[in-house]
């Protein structure tokens, strides 16, 4: 497995090396190019098994047309030596010159076909005994009946050595056939050895160009994501790849360029909306105070109430001010500062500041008993349960119940606020938490929410890796739970930053 890794991280060096000096100029260009690169040991292999194939089928043939011919020959030796024999014993009977004739040729055809069968059997014994002894029967000797006698003794040692060669053309066969079929499977193993290598190639062929082609892509997919999520990073890297891909990227960077130069202006915008808004609020709630406190004179009671109105709808606008202000803060500042905070006086903490508005209301609050201590980011909780009791007082029932509880497990806090008054449509709670998405319910009051208190809400509860969600309840129409997991208080602290600079702080304090 060594081996293989190595060749392949060699082969990512070089082409990282080669990439930076060429590059396609169109992804066509790479798709057509990685196909052809893919196919050529495809193609060499297909080569290679035709070469092999070939071989084998030129190896079969001539071993099956020597093996007929060798056959063929050692039976014709045979038969011819059999015929010589009786030619010569009927040539002893009869003395007829048409038998010395027939014995004569069939004696030049055996030594013919002799001569072709011992370049088959070079160093044959039995070759060569019989080449001695057809020169001894090549002349018959006088008729006297001893020496003839002796002489066509010599036909049974001939017979003898012409079936042993042939048992040894027999074997020379068989063993030209092993050694044939020996080189079909050596050839047959080099082929399996060149399929693995050649596949092999192709396959890392096709991991490299999948690479090459998925690499730019998945640089492309993380800038998008970069621009989506709002977090751009400086050490962008360079598109290398196909000229669409890079040209592409390019096009990502003048969007990213552009974002960055919208954004500027939306801070810029909300930085002197917040001033210009605010000063003259500032002017106008002071004034109002001024009236109440009597310094232009007493007032009638109508004039107290209309007076109150301004009060009340001043601080209502100065609120969703804040809310707004404190949205985009979130959109755009993701550190927390953890600390170990009491719960129980946050909240009674937060219920104090709306402790006139839930007087008005007529409202009957309950809250859990302290100390429950929690690390927990200080102002982002307190701006949840800032958010969810304003939406309570908004939206609940006069006169109606208001809950805070509170669960603290091994691994979870579980806060819940819950109140009394219209349920919340069906078809509203999936946008619930979206900004700015403002519900079928009617708020109660004379000036209408923003829609953006419920999401701010929520990204405080995502910031510190908890949730926010709205839940049934038996005893309550509205109930949402906020859950958060146990942290520990970090030992390094970026607490050197004022508390006014973290998460979900309000813009204006």
């Amino acid at each position: 497995m060594v081996v293989p890794y190595l060749l392949l991280n060699r082969t990512m060096v070089m082409t990282k090396r080669v990439s930076r000096r060429w590059r396609p100029r169109s992804l066509l260009q790479l798709v057509l190019l990685a196909f052809l690169v893919v196919m050529l040991p495809l193609g060499v292999l297909m080569y290679q098994a035709g070469q092999a194939l070939s071989e084998l089928s030129r190896l079969a043939d001539v071993s099956a047309r020597q093996a007929v011919e060798e056959s063929r020959r050692a039976r014709v030796m045979s038969n011819l030596a059999v015929e010589m024999e009786r030619s010569a014993r009927q040539y002893a009977v009869l003395e007829q010159d048409s038998l010395l004739d027939l014995y004569a040729e069939r004696h030049a055809e055996f030594q013919e076909l002799l001569s072709q069968q011992r370049r088959f059997l070079p160093g044959d014994s039995d070759v060569i005994a019989l080449e001695e002894q057809l020169m001894l029967l090549s002349h018959l000797p006088n008729l006297e009946p001893e020496a003839l006698e002796v002489w066509l003794a010599l036909f049974v040692p001939f017979a003898e050595h012409t079936e042993a060669m042939r048992q040894a053309t027999s074997r020379q066969i068989d063993a030209s056939i092993e050694m044939i079929s020996a080189r079909a499977d050596a050839v047959q193993s080099r082929l399996w050895l060149q399929t693995t290598a050649l596949v092999s190639a192709s396959l890392l062929l096709m991991l490299l160009f999948s690479w090459l082609i998925i690499r730019p892509v998945r640089q492309l997919e993380r800038r998008i994501l970069s621009l989506g999520s709002g977090i751009e990073t400086n050490d962008r890297d360079t598109i290398q790849g196909p000229a669409e891909l890079v040209q592409l990227g390019d096009r990502l960077d003048w969007l990213s360029t552009r974002l960055s130069d919208l954004e500027a202006q939306k801070q810029q915008f909300l930085r002197h909306m917040s001033h210009e808004l605010k000063t003259p609020l500032a002017s106008v709630r002071e004034g109002s105070a001024l009236l109440a406190d009597g310094v232009a004179g007493e007032m009638t009671p109508r004039q107290r109430e209309i007076l109150t109105l301004i009060d009340a709808s001043g601080s209502e606008l100065q609120r969703l001010i804040e809310q707004l202000l404190d949205y985009n803060l979130l959109q755009h500042n993701q550190r927390i500062i953890l600390e170990q905070v009491d719960l129980a006086t946050l909240v009674k903490t937060t219920l104090a500041k709306h402790r006139l508005a839930l007087e008005h209301k007529g409202m009957r609050v309950t809250a859990f008993d302290g100390p429950l201590e929690w690390v927990v980011d200080r102002n982002a909780v307190g701006r949840i349960l800032d958010n969810l009791v304003s939406n309570a007082i908004a939206y609940g029932e006069d006169g109606g119940d208001l809950t805070i509880r509170a669960h603290a497990g091994r691994e979870h806090l579980i806060l819940d606020v819950a109140n009394t008054g219209e349920p919340i449509a069906e078809y509203d709670r999936p946008m619930l938490f979206e900004p700015f998405y403002q519900g079928r319910s009617r708020r109660k009051g004379p000036l209408k929410g923003s829609g953006i208190g419920l999401s701010v809400a929520a990204d405080c509860a995502r910031i510190q890796r908890g949730g926010l969600a709205l839940v049934e309840d038996k005893d309550f129409d509205v109930c949402f739970r906020l859950t958060l997991p146990r942290q520990s208080v970090p030992l390094t602290k970026e607490k050197t930053e004022p508390a006014g600079t973290g998460i979900c702080a309000r813009s204006g304090e």
